[in-house]
Order: structure tokens, then sequence, then C-alpha cells
């Protein structure tokens, strides 16, 4: 912008300013206004339709899966993905802290008198860099699964054979689910993306007796599963074969 356009903006600004109404007490008066109206429907709505109420807390529970509201989503998918536990305080306090610092500073970076989008390519990029990260990482928290639950569906073939098939599926999936091994494991929508392989096509890569050598021989830091009770660990092998 150059001086011309400056002065030029500036005296529109000045008669703009004198046609105006002060901020107090005319746009203090809406504001007000507005809030009432916001308040007087929210308590409303709480008198007519209640609160949703859950079940009880169980404090002796083992399966209960910790989940935020859905505006919280965004920061809990980033503590997913930041997994080493030296980088916790990183996930929950740095990158947001840093993450408002600089939306903070923006004004500082971005000081060009200009209203139209197209003019204003650090406050764009900004904007959609922000809003697409936080939109994807929400998106991605609101569909994460349970860490302590399978929740992939059972194949059809193994529903048509049924009796001892099934059974052994069943409690395959059951052996899987409570001996830790989505902790490492990413299974379906359930689990987390490592330090472990993905579960979800492990047959589609191993025979069964190659998933069986590798739970009795596995790499660190993966236990072995030698110790199991035969019908366990044999249950544990049907089970990842049919995940193809």
């Amino acid at each position: 912008m150059n001086q011309r356009e400056k002065e030029e903006y500036l005296r529109e600004y000045g008669i703009l300013k004198a046609q105006g109404k002060p901020f107090f007490p005319y746009a203090v008066a809406k504001d007000g206004a507005m809030a009432v109206v916001v308040m007087a429907i929210i308590i409303t709505m709480s008198l007519v339709l209640g609160a949703e109420l859950g079940p009880k807390a169980n404090p002796t529970t083992t399966t209960y899966v910790p989940r935020p509201e859905w505006y919280f989503f965004f920061l809990f998918e980033v503590l997913r993905v930041i997994k080493p536990p030296s980088l916790v305080p990183l996930a929950t306090i740095g990158v947001p802290t840093i993450g408002m610092i600089l939306l903070f500073l923006l004004p500082f970076f971005d000081r060009g008198p200009e209203r139209r989008p197209e003019r204003r390519p650090i406050a764009m990029v900004t904007f959609v860099t922000v809003f697409g990260a936080m939109a994807f990482l929400t998106y991605q928290g609101a569909n994460a699964g349970s860490p302590f639950a399978v929740e992939k569906p059972t194949p059809p073939a193994v529903k048509q054979a049924g009796g001892a098939t099934l059974a052994e599926y069943e409690l395959g999936k059951a052996v899987v689910t409570s001996s830790g091994c989505l902790a490492c494991h990413k299974l379906g929508e359930n689990g987390n993306s490592g330090p472990g392989p993905d579960l979800t096509h492990i047959a589609s890569r191993l025979p069964a007796q190659g998933i069986a050598r590798t739970l009795v021989n596995p790499t660190a830091p993966m236990p072995s599963f030698k110790n199991l009770p035969a019908q366990r660990f044999n249950a544990v092998v049907a089970f990842l074969s049919q995940l193809k």
C-alpha cells in the first residue's frame, strides 16, 4: 500500500468513525441483550431436557476407556500421536501453549491494513493450517477405537463354521484383549500404532505357523507367549490367522 492509498484509507476510516456510534452504551447493550437471550435458552433447555447422565462410576473397572468431550478430541489425538512417556508434558502443555502463542503473535506478523482474504496470505495460510489440523485431529480422535477392546467384526467364514471354530475365535479375541496386545499393536480401529506392527491384516503376511513362532520367540520388547496354556495359545493363533 503506497502513501496515497494509505491517506485515502485513513480519510474514509475517519468519516465512517464520525458517522458511527460509541461502543458504550450501544454495542454493550446489544451484546448484553444477546447474552441474556443465550443464557435464557440454555437454562430453559437444561430445565426441560435435563442433563444426560451415564452409569455410576465404578472404581474397580479395568475396561473403562477415558474419552474427552468432543471439543478436546484434537488434544486427545495429539496425546495419542506423541507416545513416549518422556514427551507427555510436550503433548499436554507444550504443543497447545506454542500454538496459542503463535496465534497471539499473528497480528504482529501480519500488520497490513488489507481486509480481503486474497491479499492477506499470512493470515489465510495460518487459518487454513490451524483449522485443517484441528479438524483432522478432531476427526481422528472421534473415530479412535478403544485401546482395551477388539471391535473387529467376526469374519463370515468363522460365523458359518460356528461351533468349535467360532468358540476358539472368540476365545482368541478375548485373550488378545486381556493380554495387553493393543498397547503396542493396532487392530482395526483399536489399539495403538506401535511400537509393534499393525495386526489388522496379519494373516495376509504370515501363515498360522509363522504367527505361532512369533508368539513363542518374539522380537523385543514383545513378551513371549510360550507359557500360555495350550488351549489359549492355539486360540490366539486361530484368531490372528483369520485377520486377512
